[in-house]
């Protein structure tokens, strides 16, 4: 009696060690799964942040959707604060890059535009956002943003240069506008289909046009996480 005991005590043991094991492997195997998704940060200002919209049609979602649609494993993260300029951005940027954080868009420096503020000062918040990601060992896709005319040659040449400047300098990816997908040789007409009444920022379907010029952008940018 004592030797079946100790049999079946046996078989018991082992069947629940195996039981354990292949709990355990089931529960790494889901953490690498969750570990392969890459989170990418979005730090902009209303933009990003979506302005106007409901949320499914800001910018954010639709790149999620967009990256999904693609098979990209994504999970995106809407750090946009609308009225934000270059100096918000660099205020928040390191509670922005948290440990879960593998990517991130900048996509700054339009209020900047609105307020008239030096390229100087933008270039400085810039490259001091820059300089966080870079240390944080943090890949950046940059959006670039160009100056109206209004504002004289010099500023207009100063500012338009930060963008592409920086991106050598941090051996970056640029992105040349935010508004790229929705450029055409006929602005009258985009303003009237892609904007909202503000011409300021895009309606759903601006964000769907943005969304489709930036997306191969953003899939490199998910790429280069180590």
């Amino acid at each position: 009696m004592a030797r079946a005991f100790g049999l079946l005590r046996s078989i018991t043991y082992g069947a629940f060690a195996a039981a354990r094991n292949a709990i355990a492997a089931i529960v790494l195997l889901c953490g690498a799964a969750q570990a392969d998704t890459v989170t990418v940060a979005a730090l902009g200002d209303s933009l990003t942040q979506g302005y106007g919209l409901i949320e499914q049609e800001g910018f954010v979602p639709q790149m999620e959707a967009w990256l999904r649609g693609r098979g990209a494993d994504v999970e995106m993260i809407n750090a946009g604060v609308s009225g934000d300029t270059t100096a918000g951005g660099l205020s928040r940027v390191d509670w922005t890059l948290t440990p879960r954080v593998d990517a991130m868009i900048v996509a700054l420096g339009g209020n900047d535009l609105l307020r008239g503020i030096a390229p100087e000062v933008a270039r400085a918040n810039l490259d001091g956002i820059m300089q966080a990601a870079d240390a944080a060992g943090v890949p950046v896709l940059l959006v670039g943003m160009q100056a109206p005319g209004n504002y004289g040659p010099d500023y207009k040449a100063a500012f338009d240069a930060i963008y592409p400047e920086l991106a050598e300098a941090y051996d970056s990816q640029l992105f040349p506008s935010f508004f790229q997908g929705i450029l055409s040789d006929d602005l009258s007409s985009a303003r009237a289909r892609f904007m909202q009444p503000d011409g300021i920022h895009p309606n759903a379907d601006g964000v769907a046009r943005i969304v489709e010029a930036m997306g191969p952008a953003v899939l490199d940018l998910v790429d280069r996480v180590e």
